[in-house]
């Protein structure tokens, strides 16, 4: 006997975060809104409130015994399960399916029932996850983290309101509509821009700063976990008028007039903001009309339009990887108070009203516009393209003249026992479009966009018997076949023994650990280098970003090497920290060195499998020693043995590396470069980090292969 579902939180229990809880009913109003991106930090009740939101959702009428959950009067004409006889549905709840950050790929669009295919010869389809959600809704929890195959599966399926399967000789279709609610921590990383944009509405939360609301919240929480069906109960009156009245906002959605006067101030809105494509527009006019059906209003007003501006372009505005989300209040009443003015525009001759342009009807072209609304494709500037955003353009060449102190660059530093100069960030020069740098080799790392590794999705490339991921079938079926007759066959499946298996091995790209080591010391400090150094650290995180790499920063100055930011998949706040970036005193570079050797070693008992990659931007001065000791002459050359000791301690490791020489002016030491031997990397000027500059970039950094592999 299966024991009943523990209650869920009341909805209406949860104190504050007011524009979560307003979109996330919005959606249920409307479901072609979108979804809902829920942004905040750790602890802040998000997947609490979304869980809650399931007991508010009207029930649906399916037809019985459909593992796809049509709809009786208009089933699916390609239901797996179909076709459909007129029957009379059954009514069920509404589905919050969730999908968990490491599932596989079957387990989200289902796949062929190998057992049954090979033991009995008939063609089985299993459904996945996106059957379960049709109709309902599809959580995603720390949706940042998504890997990208299954981002990929989500956007196909919210672009075409359907899920395709093709694998193992089964095709198979099936609706797959659903309401995609997702929530994450921005610290650790973004979202794929493509995704980002398939959320019709997305909301920053954040804790109350305020006693007596974070009272409460403690409070609620200590009574609903001491007793949950009883505290579910004090607030299952308010819950059931909630759900009556989203039913009821539900029932009026579809006769809502949107005026033509609002939807000029949509395009008008849209427009101030600079949004890529058509969906913005689009999903503001039905956020609009599902507020007002909320008020209980049969038209759009003012409020309306302002309202749903809110919820719908904080994600849409963004232009840049690292561009703060968020829409300023004073930014968004200029552009209402500009959108005034369109408004009260009439229409040139020969334009229709508008009105009526959300009654719900599909385009004649069917849904493509996200899960169940929206319009157009993706948004340019994904990962796949390049990373320039705007302004980004080429990469100039990083000045090249000598300093003030003509000596190329390099200037007195700090003498023994002084503290570091503590100089102000120099601005980052114009970013540029990053070469691949990748690790030589084949990793097993997690899914990404940089270096070649064995993974669950891309290209089968063989067959194999002790690793891989899914069955081979052709050679599964070739293994088997000879023994057949020896096996006593005599029906039309396969007599498989265990050792006929053979599995996929596929090859793909993963992301890797990117360390960036810089020296911050006082022979880097020229504003105008650190500035070239600043605008090419921020062009690689900003590839790092697309290619789905964690990032870390080290730094070096003074006497010692700082951990400016623990490796994480937040490359926003690695170019944060970067901006800030102060520079001045002298050069520990053994020191910084053995602090990426820390890191490193760290990094490797938590994630094993993801390889690092060192991008080490210097001049290659060493002047402080590891210890502490001589003066002169000989602590000159201590430290400088100490930094090539360092170098070789990374280079045994098999540590894959990039040394970016920033020493400028007519004459060069060429000192980087022999830190770049010792640690058995490339060494590249920085001019050479733009994808258009030398094609010979990857060809260096492959040229450890022989080390790493």
């Amino acid at each position: 006997m299966t024991a009943p579902a523990s209650p869920r939180f009341p909805f209406t229990a949860v104190v504050g975060h007011d524009d979560m809880r307003l979109a996330l009913l919005l959606n249920a109003v409307h479901p072609r809104i979108g979804g809902v991106l829920v942004r905040g930090e750790k602890g802040t009740a998000k997947s609490t409130v979304v869980r809650a939101l399931a007991s508010l959702l009207p029930a649906l009428d399916v037809v019985p015994g459909c593992r796809f959950g049509c709809e009786p009067r208009r089933p699916d004409p390609q239901c797996p399960d179909g076709p459909h006889a007129e029957v009379s549905g059954t009514t069920r709840p509404a589905e919050l399916v969730e999908l968990p950050v490491g599932a596989t790929e079957d387990r989200l669009v289902g796949s062929l029932d190998l057992e049954r295919a090979l033991t009995e010869g008939v063609s089985a389809y299993q459904p996945g996850l996106l059957a379960a959600a049709h109709r309902g809704v599809l959580y995603v929890d720390e949706v940042n983290l998504l890997h990208d195959h299954l981002v990929d599966l989500l956007l196909d399926a919210a672009a075409m309101g359907r899920a395709h399967v093709e694998r193992e000789g089964v095709s198979v279709t099936h609706a797959a509509s659903f309401l995609l609610v997702g929530t994450m921590n921005p610290e650790e990383g973004e979202l794929r821009p493509q995704l980002l944009d398939r959320f019709g509405l997305t909301v920053q939360v954040a804790a109350s700063r305020d006693v007596t609301t974070r009272t409460e919240v403690v409070r609620r929480r200590l009574a609903f976990e001491a007793d949950p069906a009883g505290f579910a109960e004090q607030w299952a009156a308010e819950d059931a008028a909630l759900a009556r009245r989203i039913a009821d906002a539900r029932s009026r959605v579809e006769s809502v007039r949107l005026p033509d006067a609002e939807l000029r101030r949509i395009s008008a809105l849209c427009a101030a903001f600079d949004v890529d494509g058509m969906r913005a527009d689009l999903v503001l006019a039905r956020t609009a009309v599902a507020h007002a059906a909320w008020r209980g209003t049969d038209e759009v007003a003012e409020a309306d339009v302002e309202a749903a501006a809110r919820l719908a372009l904080p994600h849409r505005r963004r232009r840049d990887p690292f561009d703060e989300p968020g829409v300023e209040e004073d930014q968004l009443q200029q552009a209402l108070e500009d959108a005034a003015q369109h408004a009260e525009q009439e229409p040139a001759d020969g334009q229709d009203s508008g009105a009526d342009q959300d009654s719900g009807e599909e385009p004649p072209d069917g849904p493509d516009d996200g899960p169940g609304g929206g319009g157009g494709g993706a948004p340019d500037g994904g990962p796949d393209d390049g990373p320039d955003g705007p302004g980004g353009g080429e990469a100039p060449t990083p000045p090249d003249s000598p300093a003030p102190n003509g000596d190329g660059g390099s200037r007195r530093e700090d003498g023994p026992g002084q503290a570091p100069a503590n100089k102000p960030p120099a601005a980052p020069a114009p970013a540029f479009r990053a070469r691949l740098l990748e690790v030589p080799g084949v990793g097993e790392g997690a899914p990404g966009r940089r270096s070649r590794a064995r993974s669950r999705s891309g290209q089968t490339v063989r067959s194999s018997t002790v690793d891989g991921h899914g069955v081979h079938l052709p050679a599964t079926l070739i293994a088997a076949a000879p023994h057949q007759r020896s096996r006593g066959r005599t029906g039309p499946g396969l007599v498989l023994h265990r050792d006929d298996v053979r599995r996929s091995v596929r090859e793909g790209r993963e992301g890797n650990l990117v360390l960036f080591a810089v020296d911050a010391s006082g022979s880097m400090a020229a504003r105008e280098r650190m500035s070239a150094v600043s605008g090419a650290v921020l062009s690689l995180l900003r590839d790092a970003y697309q290619r789905r790499d964690k990032v870390g920063v080290i730094t070096f100055r003074g006497d010692q090497a700082e951990l400016a930011l623990p490796p994480t998949s937040s490359v926003e706040i690695a170019a944060t920290r970067m901006r800030d970036l102060r520079t001045g005193g002298r050069t520990p570079l053994a020191t910084g060195l053995l602090k990426v050797h820390q890191v490193i070693g760290t990094e490797r008992t938590r994630d094993p499998r993801r390889r690092p990659l060192l991008v080490l931007l210097t001049d290659g001065k060493a002047t402080v020693p590891a210890t502490d000791g001589g003066t002169g002459r000989v602590r000159a050359q201590r430290a400088v043995q100490d930094s090539m000791r360092a170098a070789g301690l990374l280079g045994g490791l098999g540590v894959a590396s990039v040394v970016v020489d920033c020493e400028q002016g007519v004459v060069r030491l060429g000192l980087a470069a022999k830190v770049a031997t010792a640690l058995g990397g490339a060494c590249l000027r920085l001019d050479e980090l733009s994808a258009d500059a030398v094609a010979g970039v990857v060809r260096a950094a492959r040229g450890v292969e022989a080390r790493v592999a």
